[in-house]
């Protein structure tokens, strides 16, 4: 499944440059952190797939929303049926940029993630900032923005809208080796 999605994925960003120059997600993590009055909400999902071209700067992600993991069963229960609505909007993606990479320097460097970024059927831009991280040919990815739910029309029942914060602190750490 993740060969099939890393094709769909290359095809999608049209890579021509050379095999030094593309990544694929060894690793990945996208968590993110709700603020709640009466209990502060955090899930993993660990099964991201994600490919950058580091020539071009285009990177790509894609990831099922029924994987993020939380410690209660029950906040993982509500998250995709009531708020996420997983069945009818199973995946969310990223396409864009990473501006400001240098694939010939050693080391951490910061850089800007800039594209179109899909939750709950809806698609915002979004321009992030993060580091990138070169050892030899493996890249580390880390970010961390902010997600406004209202923005992906991601609705709070009325008689939970206190419990849950309104905006979610995302974070993004990938692990890409070298195709």
């Amino acid at each position: 499944m993740k060969f099939f999605l890393f094709m769909v994925f290359a095809v999608a960003l049209n890579f021509t440059t050379s095999a030094q120059q593309r990544y694929f997600a060894e690793k990945s993590k996208v968590s993110f952190y709700s603020d709640g009055v009466v209990e502060d909400i955090t899930a993993v999902n660990e099964k991201v797939t994600s490919i950058f071209d580091a020539f071009k700067g285009d990177v790509a992600f894609l990831m099922s929303i029924k994987d993020f993991q939380f410690e209660k069963k029950l906040m993982q229960v509500h998250f995709n049926e009531k708020y996420m609505e997983s069945e009818k909007y199973p995946k969310s993606t990223f396409q864009g940029k990473i501006v400001g990479f240098n694939s010939a320097e050693e080391g951490v460097q910061q850089v800007r993630a800039v594209g179109k970024l899909s939750i709950h059927g809806v698609t915002k831009d979004v321009d992030a900032i993060g580091t990138i991280e070169k050892n030899g040919s493996f890249l580390q990815v880390k970010s961390k923005f902010n997600v406004k739910l209202l923005d992906y029309n991601i609705n709070v029942p009325q008689i939970v809208w206190k419990n849950i914060a309104q905006q979610v602190e995302v974070t993004i750490e990938f692990t890409y080796r070298q195709l």
